[in-house]
């Protein structure tokens, strides 16, 4: 049990806080990590390895080109590239119930692509790694957050093996059932979706053309999502449907889901072949009624969690670091205290509103394709192919999926092309 005196203490070494701690690091800030978890640290590289032998895992993240921007600053990007993320030039968008569709394009972007497709496991790993030789950033694993008491100058955090650490300030980056956020008394607002999401890896029939297939069926959005492979034949399934539609579906056995999923799809992407690491994630929104207080500060999932419809989730989490390193440093340059509430409202301010915003679109799109009468559905369907044929509108939503937005934090932006 060793007491400790850091500038930051991070909570949660999952994506969001490996990025966090590694990003407030580089601009010179004293940083630990606190994680329950205790990987094998002697070992990182051969699992790093070992990794992207198997198959691919069933959850991951649709990467935008400014997460992937940020992953590069931090010197991880060239790891997970290299190893196993998949670009994905192209997006189907479909109405099951009518013929509204959408097509996205890199082309029309004149980008290479509209983002990757990268296993969550993968992230982590890469992260890790460089965490665990970053001279500023210190480790503690197996170990929890205990208490808290706050001040807007100094905290004094107690943890589960006895020990203390002092700091300015802690960031709760431990997910969406978040120990420091309930300890230090932040509330949420948090509701049911009615759905559970169905994850499998798949195997299929052909290629998936390196495209991101979605259909808006009667019960819930079914997206492939295409996964680094030889023959570029393996996808990620999210079918989120109600809880009972879900149940029934990970019940079937191998074939019959298969052909479930290649139905759902209307076999947009061919036929599903294969089916792997099949799991269940119920589907619940939480957003925090308030991202800070005196000495702490909430990123990610412990401040929002929404619907993964358009695979936001992880992307507005290193939003969230790239905006509070950001506000951070700017404070440490004009000395004002880093756990001061005057601080940390700056950057719920400037987090706070956009998350809410993307969590009422993510609301909206789900309450607008489930069954309507018939003279919505008909709208629903019109307004689709008018977006399809209207190219200023379709390259505006292209490049705020894609996180090329003028406003954006400088860890997330690209440099200029000369």
């Amino acid at each position: 049990m060793t007491d400790r005196t850091v500038d930051l203490l991070v909570i949660g070494a999952g994506m969001t806080g490996l990025a966090l701690g590694l990003a407030l690091a580089d601009e010179g800030f004293s940083v630990e990590l606190i994680e329950p978890q205790q990987p094998d640290l002697d070992t990182l590289e051969q699992q790093f390895d070992q990794l992207c032998t198997n198959l691919p895992g069933a959850r991951v993240s649709a990467l935008t080109l400014a997460s992937e921007e940020l992953l590069r600053k931090l010197e991880v990007w060239q790891r997970v590239s290299q190893t196993r993320a998949e670009a994905y030039t192209r997006m189907h968008v479909w109405d099951g119930e009518t013929r509204g569709e959408i097509s996205f394009d890199a082309l029309e972007l004149h980008e290479p692509c509209l983002g990757h497709i990268v296993e969550n496991r993968l992230i982590v790993a890469a992260l890790l790694e460089r965490a665990t030789q970053h001279p500023d950033v210190h480790c503690s694993f197996g170990v929890s957050l205990s208490s808290l008491e706050l001040s807007s100058s100094s905290q004094r955090v107690l943890l589960s093996d006895g020990s203390e650490r002092h700091c300015s300030l802690v960031v709760g980056a431990d997910g969406a059932n978040s120990v420091t956020r309930r300890l230090a008394g932040m509330g949420t607002h948090e509701w049911d979706y009615g759905h559970h999401a169905l994850v499998a890896t798949l195997r299929l029939e052909g290629s998936h053309q390196h495209c991101c297939w979605q259909r808006f069926t009667e019960d819930g959005p079914l997206a492939l999502l295409p996964l680094k492979s030889d023959a570029n034949d393996l996808v990620s399934l999210v079918w989120s449907t109600s809880p009972e539609h879900a149940q029934t579906l990970y019940g079937l056995d191998d074939n019959l889901l298969c052909e479930a999923i290649t139905r759902g799809s209307d076999s947009r992407a061919g036929r599903v072949i294969e089916v792997h690491h099949r799991a269940l994630v119920p589907l619940r929104q939480r957003h925090a009624q308030e991202y800070v207080c005196a000495g702490v500060a909430l990123v990610g999932d412990a401040a929002h969690t929404i619907h993964p419809l358009a695979g936001q989730g992880v992307n507005l989490g290193f939003q969230d670091v790239a905006a509070l390193v950001e506000i951070l440093s700017e404070a440490r340059d004009g000395s004002e205290g880093l756990g001061s509430l005057r601080v940390l409202r700056r950057y719920q301010r400037r987090r706070m509103l956009t998350n809410l915003r993307m969590s009422a679109v993510m609301q909206g799109f789900r309450t607008l394709f489930t069954p309507q009468p018939a003279f919505v559905e008909l709208v629903r369907s019109l307004g689709m192919r008018a977006i399809d044929q209207c190219s200023p509108v379709k390259q505006h939503l292209m490049l705020d999926a894609m996180g090329l937005r003028a406003d954006l934090p400088e860890l997330l932006k690209r440099p200029l092309k000369i």
